[in-house]
C-alpha cells in the first residue's frame, strides 16, 4: 500500500512538472534558441560573516566547481555576498545590483542567487534556464504568497494578498542579465527610499515589479525546497538541506541564560502562557519587570516600565548578564514575554556557532540599508547573545539615549559600530505563524514565534514548537497555522 502511494504520489508530481513546463515553453515562445554555458550563469551565494556559515557557503561554492568540472565546462562565477564589500547593505541584494551589472552585465546571461543550505544540480539547472530567452526580462523562482495580508508585509495587497507571488531564496531564484542592468542603472539613479528590511524576498519583488511596470515573478517547477531524499527530488534543479543543521550534541540547557522581559500589567496575562509551554524546559531563568513580585518570582531592575523600547532594561540584563548575580553561562537569550520558543531547537543550533566568537544571532531586519544603514535582532523573536558578544557591546560603551528607546535597534547600531556581524536564522519569527506564508514554513523546523495577538498561544506553541519525539527534528512535518510586531 506505501509502495502503491509512493508511485502515485511521484506520478502527480511528474505531471505537475510536464505541465508546468509545457506552460513555459507555450507562454510567449520562451524556448532558449543557444545553448547555455555554465561560464555564462553567475552564482550568488547568500553568504554569512559569521565563521559557520562563511564556511558553509565555501563548501557549496566548492561543490558548484566539482559540477563544472565533472561537466567538462568552464566554471561559473560563484561569489559569496558576505565577501563583496564591507557595506552592511549588501545582504538586502538591491544596493550592490549596480556592481553586478558593471562585472557581469556584458559577458553572462544570468545571476542564480542562492542560499547556502540550497543544494544545485547544475546540469539540471542549465536545462531549465534555456527554455528562458535571456535577452529578455526574466524574474524566476519558487512561489510564495500571502493568504491573509500581514504586517511584515506591510497589509500590502490587503483585497486579495495572495495575487501578488514573491520568491522562496531556499529554491534558488534568478534574474536575467537584462533585468539585472536595467535594475542597477534604476538604482543609482533613484536612491532606496525604503527605511526598513523587514521581508527581503517580498520587498525585491515589489521593487521589480515596480507596481505593474516590470516583471512579475514566473514559477519554476524545477526551483525545490524538497530533501535531497525526497521520492521526487529528481525532477528538480535545486533541493534543501535542514535549516536546523546536524552540528553535534546540542548544547546543555545550563549553558544558556534565559532573560524574560515582562511588566507587572502582564503578569496575570502572559507570564503563565511562558510557564505551561516553554519555562519547563529552562534551566536558568530570569523574569525582569518594573515590579517585584516573588509568586513568579520577578526582579526589579530599577528600570521604569515603558510602553515601547524597553532599551533601559534590555541593557541592565546585559550588565546583569556580566556580572556575579547570575551563574556564568556561554550564551544568553532574551526574550519578550509573548514569545513562544523552543528551547531544545535552540539548543541543536546553537551547536553550530562557537562562544568565543561574538555572535549575535536572530532575525535580521535592516534600517536604512540603501543609505548605509545598519542591521539588527529583532526582538520579539529571541535575541541570543554570545558571552564574547555582549563583553563587546558592554565593553565599547554604547548605551540607550532613553530608556524607551527601540533595544534591538540601539543594539544594531551598536553592533555596526564595532563591526560585529548580526547572523541571521530564518527560524526565528517576529510574527505569528498566521503572518508567513505556508510553503515558507513548510520545510522550516522553526525555533520561535512571537506575539499573543487574536491566536491560542498554547495551542500555537504545541503545533509549531514541540516534537513528536520531544527533541528537535529536521523531519517532522508542519501544518499550516496570524500579528501586531
Amino acid at each position: 500500500m506505501v509502495q502503491l502511494l509512493v508511485i502515485i504520489l511521484i506520478s502527480v508530481a511528474v505531471g505537475d512538472l510536464k505541465e508546468g513546463v509545457s506552460s513555459i515553453q507555450g507562454d510567449d515562445q520562451r524556448v532558449h534558441q543557444r545553448p547555455l554555458y555554465l561560464n555564462e550563469v553567475v552564482f550568488i551565494i547568500q553568504s554569512q560573516r559569521n565563521s559557520f556559515h562563511a564556511k558553509r557557503a565555501e563548501e557549496r561554492r566548492a561543490d558548484l566547481i566539482r559540477q563544472a568540472v565533472h561537466l567538462k565546462q568552464n566554471p561559473p562565477v560563484v561569489l559569496l555576498l558576505h565577501s563583496l564589500s564591507d557595506n552592511e547593505g549588501d545582504w538586502s541584494i538591491l544596493p550592490i545590483l549596480p556592481f553586478f551589472s558593471a562585472s557581469f552585465g556584458k559577458n553572462s546571461s544570468w545571476v542564480v542567487f542562492l542560499e547556502e543550505e540550497t543544494n544545485v544540480k547544475v546540469a539540471k539547472l542549465l536545462q531549465t534556464l534555456v527554455r528562458f530567452d535571456s535577452w529578455k526580462e526574466w524574474f524566476l523562482g519558487k512561489p510564495l504568497h500571502d493568504e491573509e495580508s500581514t504586517i511584515i508585509h506591510h497589509y500590502a495587497f490587503a483585497d486579495n494578498p495572495s495575487v501578488f507571488k514573491y520568491p522562496d531564496f531556499a529554491a534558488a531564484w534568478a534574474l536575467s542579465i537584462p533585468l539585472i542592468n536595467r535594475l542597477a542603472k534604476k538604482v543609482k539613479d533613484e536612491p532606496l527610499k525604503s527605511d526598513f528590511t523587514i521581508d527581503l524576498k517580498h520587498e525585491i519583488a515589489l521593487y521589480i515589479w515596480e507596481e505593474g511596470k516590470g516583471p512579475r515573478l514566473t514559477a519554476v517547477p524545477e526551483l525545490c525546497t524538497e530533501p535531497e531524499s525526497s521520492p521526487t527530488a529528481y525532477l528538480c534543479a535545486t533541493t534543501l538541506n535542514p535549516y536546523l543543521p546536524a552540528c553535534g550534541d546540542p548544547v546543555k540547557k545550563e549553558d544558556i541564560f534565559v532573560a524574560v522581559k515582562t511588566c507587572k500589567k502582564f503578569h496575570e496575562e502572559r507570564v503563565p502562557v511562558v510557564k505551561k509551554t516553554w519555562e519547563r524546559h529552562v534551566a536558568l531563568l530570569e523574569y525582569y519587570s518594573d515590579y517585584a513580585d516573588p509568586s513568579i518570582p520577578t526582579i526589579d531592575l530599577g528600570v521604569p516600565n515603558t510602553e515601547r523600547g524597553h532599551c533601559g532594561k534590555t541593557f541592565a540584563i546585559l550588565e546583569r548578564f556580566v556580572s556575579d548575580a547570575v551563574p556564568h553561562t556561554n550564551w544568553l537569550l532574551i526574550v519578550d514575554d509573548d514569545t513562544l520558543i523552543s528551547l531544545p531547537r535552540l539548543q541543536a543550533l546553537l551547536r553550530c556557532y562557537s562562544p568565543i566568537e561574538p555572535v549575535c544571532l536572530g532575525e535580521r531586519y535592516g534600517y536604512g540599508l540603501g543609505q548605509g544603514g545598519y542591521s539588527y535582532i529583532t526582538g520579539g523573536g529571541g535575541m541570543v547573545f554570545s558571552r564574547a558578544a555582549v563583553t563587546r557591546l558592554l565593553g565599547s560603551g554604547c548605551k540607550c539615549y532613553s530608556n524607551d528607546a527601540p533595544d534591538d535597534m540601539v543594539l544594531g547600531m551598536c553592533l555596526n559600530a564595532l563591526g560585529l556581524p548580526v547572523t541571521h536564522s530564518p527560524l526565528f519569527h517576529q510574527a505569528r505563524p498566521e503572518d508567513y506564508s505556508k510553503d515558507f514554513l513548510t520545510h522550516q523546523v522553526p525555533i520561535s514565534f512571537h506575539k499573543h495577538w487574536n491566536i491560542d498561544p498554547v495551542a500555537v506553541f504545541h503545533k509549531w514548537l514541540v516534537d513528536d519525539t520531544g527533541a528537535a527534528t529536521s523531519e517532522r512535518p508542519h501544518r499550516d497555522t496570524r500579528v501586531e510586531l
